[in-house]
């Protein structure tokens, strides 16, 4: 048996080695991912406010390349099975981007698996901009083929699909890109160095079919989505006044 002709070790790291590395903007040059699972603490408002800020950035530059038809009036489906609703609340419509504020779709599921049936007939829909899920914890219902359909579905129909996973393990799954998310310290305010700046978000990409892992500081800097190494970020930051509000109390983007 000639060995000579199977590829060597190098060679399969090569493509690794050489992939683009993540940022903001992708979607511009064409390169978009349609399914994306956030991890994050389900105390933590970072995981659903890192959803929408990635979601924004890829609907922002579809928009720039005149795709999707008139994108920025289609509606936004949000799906909440129970266990997320009692952790995070509803989406709290004031406290969204003024765009997306009369065209979120709300659902609520009784459970997993009426969540995950849910977002697959939203993913069937081409009339959506994109869909963000809330599934708590690893319930047996999103095991890897229920994942596999919804990548499918998100493919097939280009509807995004952005997954934040409260309080869940790093389980099997065929999300195109997977985050651990957490908040980060802001930025210095822009007229109070002392103030707090954006919200800002450490994000950890554990998890890409196209790109290498990394992790970032990310935050909305007039609507548009900014990276940063975390060393960068961290010379950046305001100071810490400690926590302002008590620790029980549910995340930014949604009432309890």
């Amino acid at each position: 048996m000639d060995l000579s002709s199977l590829p060597t070790a190098a060679g399969l790291l090569a493509p690794a080695a050489t992939a683009q590395r993540w940022q903001p903007g992708l979607g511009r040059e064409g390169v978009r991912v349609l399914h994306s699972e956030i991890f994050a603490h389900g105390d933590d408002g970072a995981g659903v406010a890192a959803a929408l800020a990635l979601a924004l950035d890829d609907l922002r530059y579809q928009q720039e390349a005149g795709a999707g038809g008139v994108a920025e009036e289609k509606p936004v489906l949000w799906v909440q099975d129970e266990r997320s609703l009692k952790k995070t609340g509803r989406p709290y419509r004031p406290g969204l981007p003024p765009a997306l504020r009369h065209r979120i779709i709300h659902v609520a599921a009784r459970g997993a698996q009426d969540a995950l049936f849910a977002l697959e007939e939203g993913l069937r829909c081409r009339d959506l901009a994109f869909v963000i899920g809330e599934v708590a914890g690893n319930p047996r219902e999103l095991g890897l083929t229920a994942s596999r359909r919804l990548s499918l579905a998100a493919e097939k129909h280009g509807v995004p699909l952005f997954l934040v996973r409260h309080d869940a393990a790093r389980d099997l799954g065929s999300a195109r890109m997977r985050w651990q998310v957490r908040s980060a310290p802001s930025p210095r305010g822009c007229w109070n160095p002392a103030a707090p700046g954006a919200p800002s978000w450490h994000a950890e990409l554990f998890r890409a079919r196209a790109h290498p892992p990394g992790e970032w500081i990310l935050r909305n800097d007039r609507e548009t989505l900014v990276a940063e190494r975390p060393a960068a970020a961290i010379q950046t930051a305001a100071p810490d006044h400690g926590d302002l509000v008590p620790a029980a109390g549910a995340g930014s983007l949604a009432a309890g």
